[in-house]
């Protein structure tokens, strides 16, 4: 026999991972993903059960939501949208008879401007903005809406004042009225731009109150100086000189913002989350729907 000590013997045993580049991580990846998209397409099947004037409300409550807690805008009665109906504060809404009727009346001055202010066209921008139609009054070179330094109208700027003053005294919308100038600076005494911006607001608003607007709808009378300026890339255009009338969006019963009632009926009309409800048919529909089912192995 040998003196020399036996040798231990060692085995080693490595296991080969076929999918050690990848692992099961795309399986959890892939759930994740197909659990999303059942939510997605269930979310968009309950929206399409829910009436388009529920919708709408839902829309409009999104839109104007804010976690400010001074925001004026309101879902209750008594803040001046009348009962049944929301006011959103701004005066800002998409309701859709609102948004139409804002466009009839651009149409409406458009037209007047065209048929009646020969030559003056250019000096008189209508658009729809979010808070209403906005008309705007603005200089040109060598046609002044007002003197150098005052706050008296000129002969074209009354009569465009009249013609847009005629067009709009039929409405019940509150009217905004701003006062803008260039970037040029102004002194006279204690006058600057902000005091002449402001003196001509309130001289549009004289002018469209002889024209028939009720002064019970002038909401707003405000300069502005060189703060807001339509041309920012040339401070001095004379087209940043300028008065904004702006017809403010309704809120009367004639036109309102969002039915309360429509708000109460929502929760009532989604249903329930269970197995009933992927059994149930689509709206408009007389066959009913197969239930979506995620085999887990």
């Amino acid at each position: 026999m040998s003196d020399q000590p036996t040798r231990p013997i060692i085995i080693k045993k490595v296991n080969k991972k076929h999918d050690g580049h990848h692992g099961g991580s795309w399986k959890v990846a892939y759930a994740d993903f197909v659990t999303a998209m059942m939510a997605f397409f269930l979310l968009m099947w309950l929206l399409a059960m829910v009436s388009p004037e529920k919708r709408a409300a839902l829309e409009a409550y999104f839109n104007n939501f804010t976690v400010f807690k001074d925001y004026k805008s309101s879902f209750q009665e008594g803040q001046g949208g009348g009962p049944g109906f929301i006011n959103m504060g701004t005066g800002r809404t998409n309701n859709a008879k609102v948004v139409a009727a804002n466009r009839q009346l651009k149409k409406k001055i458009d037209e007047a401007v065209t048929k009646n202010l020969k030559g003056l066209e250019n000096q008189v921008m209508v658009d729809v903005s979010e808070d209403g139609v906005r008309i705007q009054i603005v200089d040109n070179e060598g046609s002044q809406m007002f003197p150098s330094g005052s706050d008296q109208p000129t002969e074209k700027a009354q009569q465009i004042l009249s013609l847009v003053g005629e067009n709009i005294k039929g409405l019940s919308n509150k009217i905004a009225i701003e006062g803008h100038t260039d970037s040029i600076p102004y002194r006279k005494e204690q006058s600057t731009n902000w005091e002449l911006s402001t003196a001509r607001a309130s001289s549009a608003r004289r002018q469209l109150e002889q024209a028939g607007i009720d002064p019970v709808r002038i909401a707003k009378v405000v300069g502005y100086a060189d703060q807001q300026l339509l041309y920012k890339d040339n401070p001095k255009d004379p087209r940043n000189r300028r008065i904004s009338i702006i017809v403010m969006n309704s809120t009367d019963k004639e036109l309102p913002v969002v039915p309360k009632d429509s708000l109460k009926a929502i929760p009532d009309q989604i249903p329930t989350l269970g197995p009933e409800m992927l059994s149930r048919p689509p709206a408009g529909s007389a066959a009913p729907a197969k239930p979506f089912v995620i085999p887990i192995k």
